[in-house]
């Protein structure tokens, strides 16, 4: 993984191709993508196209077959027995809260193997806590949990590293509606807060224009990106006509379909 020399760039994938029997198959080809600071992104596509693969791969979990991985190096400065954080973290769809820890303790597994001291993890984790609104519900076990409040933990233990990069691998997909919708405004609100870079995988397309400012699409097979749709604040409404506009878009992306709007903010092929 090589570092990267424009100073908004987080990460990126550049002609990332993978196949698991030596090339005779490929789940994904020619993927190139761009990830800046401070930018919500959010990859959508059908069910098993290969989105959550797209994030083993920028975690290092999956090596690409073809293409490379790049990554910022503001992590990586120090020396690693002096790292105080994470270059990226993973949140998964259900939280894989570990029954025998406390909620604090889950939360200060991502912790070990970071130079810090029991001062620091302690800070880190009731920080990390508040922001997701569970600081009273340090001492509890996960098994005293609601389905919304162990994704909360989740999320409060990949923040707790302080990544550069928070991928986020449909966290919100088994939950009831309510809940999700709660959720999605309280994710919101903590991107807000900490400015980090999130790339959010879903197959929901209202949910994809409700959080992202930036909407990719992965599609085909092998999978590739069919396109990029552009999410300005003032087309977030569900109930506007923008909002019908786009989610017809990404439907036709999602397709392999023309663009039915012709907007200036899609792109076909390659980011």
């Amino acid at each position: 993984m090589a570092a990267m020399s424009s100073a908004d760039q987080i990460a990126g994938l550049e002609n990332v191709g993978l196949s698991y029997d030596g090339g005779k198959n490929f789940i994904l080809r020619h993927v190139s993508l761009t990830l800046h600071k401070n930018e919500f992104v959010a990859l959508l596509g059908p069910s098993g196209v290969g989105k959550s693969t797209v994030l083993r791969v920028f975690m290092g979990l999956t090596a690409p077959s073809e293409g490379r991985v790049v990554l910022s190096d503001e992590a990586g400065k120090l020396p690693q027995e002096k790292t105080k954080r994470r270059k990226q973290a993973l949140v998964f769809q259900d939280a894989r809260l570990m029954p025998w820890r406390t909620v604090a303790q889950n939360v200060a597994f991502g912790l070990e193997g970071l130079h810090l001291t029991r001062e620091e993890k302690t800070s880190r984790v009731l920080q990390a806590l508040k922001l997701v609104g569970l600081e009273q519900a340090a001492e509890r076990w996960p098994r005293q949990l609601s389905g919304g409040q162990r994704q909360r933990v989740g999320v409060a233990r990949a923040l707790t590293v302080d990544p550069d990069l928070l991928l986020m691998d449909e966290p919100f997909g088994a939950l009831d509606p309510v809940t999700r919708l709660n959720l999605q405004d309280e994710l919101l609100r903590i991107w807000e807060q900490t400015h980090k870079t999130v790339l959010f995988v879903t197959h929901d397309i209202e949910e994809a224009l409700k959080l992202a400012t930036r909407i990719v699409v992965l599609s085909g097979s092998p999978a590739g990106i069919a396109g990029v749709l552009e999410v300005p604040e003032n087309q977030k409404d569900p109930l506007s006509e923008a909002f019908r506009i786009n989610s017809a878009r990404l439907r036709a992306m999602i397709a392999g379909e023309a663009d039915p709007g012709g907007a200036p903010y899609w792109y076909s092929g390659q980011i």
